[in-house]
């Protein structure tokens, strides 16, 4: 019961900020002496600290507790279809240290040899008392990837090699800190929970704009991964109208991007070195946006009738600018076009940016460790 009242704690500052002890107690229905209990415990195990006393009219002045940085580290990996990246986060969610390796295509080989030079190298850079508050590392990949063959433009032969490769338990025999894994875009709609704004509806649909477009369901505040952890495959939706025939991910990914770009004779390798300042033709960059956000319209439209939705968040490898115009385009669609029986949704723009996925593969072993689910502080 203590662990649990901790992680309850620990979740409710996560999620509205440093608090007083008395508004702990208030928000958790926890007794004030529990509540204290609790708040020494974390502040002499390190994941709590004291912020300024905020005084009021009356007695003395509220002491708000907060996480403190350094309490706890995470590893968070992405496996992309054109490039690896890990970072290194602290316990507020920072991203303190990354690396990054471009390739044509992943493989087991090089995601190994990749993971264990980067945690090696960021291990040695943290102060000897840091490293053993690493609490894990998590994975975020695409699932069945040696199915992705072809859409890579590489020989099945290739990607063989993920049919019968466990990545999480290989890692795990190199280093004694847990590891999770998880769908990539499921990851990235985790990311949202744990370290986006606290303002959403319990209920959200999310999408994430990658290699390939994938997608993410929260219900009633907590993530909805399915029976194979692949819930919410929205890329793998059909689609209607022109696009008939085809699924959104042949619409609204950047791979597509990629191919018209280097059909018309351009170099495409700076989409993946950074998600800023890209060099797109605007004759191809607007025929895109214009199939992905019809495509995204009528997947937003079609999921609604299944998930009454209220909100709709959509994130990606994008610049900033390009990925606030595509959720202009999208909203206006899907409120242009009246489906009898249902409400459209607001479409939003997603609050963690690019680096959801490896967020995401973070939030794995810090949910594990020190969270509990959004709504178990709620009192009615």
């Amino acid at each position: 019961m203590r662990a649990y009242n901790e992680r309850l704690v620990l979740t409710l500052i996560r999620q509205r900020g440093a608090l007083p002890k008395a508004e702990i107690a208030r928000m958790t229905g926890l007794s004030a002496q529990t509540v204290s209990v609790i708040m020494r415990a974390l502040e002499a195990d390190g994941f709590l600290a004291k912020g300024t006393p905020v005084r009021g009219k009356v007695g003395q002045p509220s002491v708000p507790m907060g996480l403190k940085a350094d309490g706890a580290f995470f590893f968070g990996l992405k496996i992309g279809r054109r490039s690896l990246e890990l970072i290194l986060t602290d316990f507020e969610g920072a991203v303190i240290k990354r690396a990054q390796r471009m390739h044509k295509y992943p493989s087991p080989k090089n995601v190994l040899s990749f993971v264990n030079q980067s945690v090696a190298e960021m291990l040695q850079a943290l102060p000897e008392e840091h490293r053993t508050r690493v609490a894990g590392l998590g994975i975020a990949t695409p699932f069945r990837l040696w199915e992705w063959a072809k859409s890579l433009q590489v020989a099945s032969s290739e990607m063989e090699a993920w049919r019968d490769h466990d990545i999480a338990s290989e890692l795990s025999k190199f280093w004694d800190f847990p590891v999770f894994l998880q769908n990539d875009a499921t990851a990235a709609c985790g990311a949202e929970l744990v370290f986006g704004d606290q303002d959403k509806p319990k209920d959200f649909l999310y999408f994430y704009i990658g290699f390939f477009v994938g997608g993410g369901l929260v219900l009633e505040g907590n993530l909805y991964p399915g029976r194979t952890g692949n819930a919410a495959a929205l890329g793998s939706m059909p689609m209607r109208g022109k696009a008939q025939g085809r699924q959104l991910v042949d619409v609204a990914s950047l791979c597509v991007l990629e191919q018209n770009m280097i059909a018309d004779g351009g170099d495409a390798d700076g989409l993946w070195l950074s998600c800023e300042n890209w060099d797109v033709p605007s004759a191809i960059l607007e025929d895109w946006l214009c199939a992905a956000a019809t495509g995204l319209a009528d997947a937003i439209q079609s999921a609604t009738c299944l998930i009454d939705v209220e909100c709709v968040l959509l994130d990606g490898w994008l610049p900033s600018d390009l990925r606030a115009d595509l959720v202009r385009r999208v909203d206006a669609q899907v409120h242009a076009e009246t489906v009898a029986g249902i409400e459209a949704p607001v479409v939003r723009e997603g609050t963690i940016g690019p680096d959801a996925r490896a967020l995401g593969a973070a939030s794995l072993p810090l949910s594990e460790r020190f969270l509990v689910d959004r709504n178990a502080f709620l009192k009615g």
